[in-house]
């Protein structure tokens, strides 16, 4: 008896609890309206939106077309907003990116310790090859013709992978709201590095064959391969470069300029400062390496305090001195 009562009870507990979960469930379950509707309502998620139509409804919940992004009413609203100062530094980087990588590749197939003619030619060309797709690419973004930017601003690092941002509201099917919330930080970036290797293919080969016959050619194979490297880069981590290259210059500054003292021959004092003064190449790579750490200062105070974050750029000079002036301590052939 007291068996059947315990088993009684416990079947009364389990349906209360299947009710209760139910109940619970059915609470916090996601209410909006499916299809189209004649009234703009609620989307779920972050970047679902509604798109008006010519009969004056609203589309289904879904992505916004390129160049709209949803407002807080989850209407596909179009972006008019201008890149902030920041912004444009990132697009700058991403710029110098390929430069960097094109000078130094020139340098490294060239295997000469001063600058010749056909060096500095290959050079300008580099400079060019880049400045042009930097151009063809703000000219071919919207407004096409002008190099403004009509831009969506950035919120947040979720803006930049809104794939990982699909809804699945009540487990009932995931809405495809993947779309380009940055507009165009994210889109150009692609466009700006196909152009940097189009334009390098119509230009190069023909400047190689004629000033570096041979050598020359290891350049642009160089090319092929890391342009499309900073593709795949670029497709992955973009918030991630975002939000951390003003940082990354910084570091990856001081550590090429210790490695650029670090092949000097003659590692004493005097050899390394009078080797930046006499040799007009190393006097070159080190204004470089400082036009970088300066732009990596310049990218993470964004200059909000002009005076005071201007002075910054005065320790530029810093870890090249600190490199000097230490080199006695470090070199290998004091050591036992």
């Amino acid at each position: 008896m007291i068996m059947v009562r315990s088993t009684s009870l416990t079947t009364y507990i389990i349906i209360a609890s299947i009710i209760y979960l139910c109940a619970c469930k059915e609470s916090r379950s996601f209410h909006y309206e499916k299809g189209v509707v004649t009234n703009l309502s609620h989307c779920p998620g972050r970047y679902c939106g509604r798109t008006k139509l010519e009969n004056g409804s609203w589309s289904a919940c879904g992505a916004c077309e390129r160049g709209l992004r949803r407002n807080n009413q989850s209407a596909c609203q179009e972006c008019d907003d201008t890149p902030e100062f920041y912004d444009k530094l990132y697009l700058g980087f991403m710029g110098l990116l390929p430069l960097t990588f094109h000078l130094g590749c020139i340098d490294a197939a060239a295997k000469r310790r001063t600058f010749t003619r056909e060096v500095m030619a290959l050079y300008a060309s580099a400079i060019v090859e880049v400045a042009v797709a930097a151009v063809v690419t703000l000219l071919i973004t919207e407004p096409y013709g002008s190099f403004n930017i009509r831009s969506c601003k950035v919120r947040k690092l979720a803006d930049w992978y809104p794939l990982l941002h699909n809804p699945n509201p009540n487990y009932e099917g995931v809405l495809h709201c993947t779309q380009e919330a940055v507009y165009p930080l994210y889109s150009m970036v692609f466009v700006f590095y196909t152009l940097c290797l189009l334009v390098m293919l119509m230009i190069r080969p023909f400047l190689s064959s004629k000033l570096l016959p041979g050598r020359g050619k290891s350049a642009i194979y160089s090319a092929l391969y890391f342009l499309p490297a900073l593709i795949v880069i670029h497709a992955i981590g973009a918030g991630l470069i975002y939000y951390s290259f003003p940082y990354m210059v910084i570091i990856l500054s001081v550590v090429s300029n210790a490695a650029h003292f670090a092949f000097q021959l003659d590692q004493s004092m005097p050899g390394l400062l009078m080797g930046c003064v006499r040799d007009v190449r190393n006097l070159v790579i080190l204004l470089g390496h400082w036009g970088l750490h300066a732009y990596g200062i310049v990218a993470i105070t964004q200059l909000t305090e002009g005076v005071l974050h201007g002075s910054l750029c005065a320790l530029v000079p810093l870890p090249a001195l600190f490199y000097i002036l230490t080199s006695r301590f470090t070199d290998p052939s004091n050591i036992g």
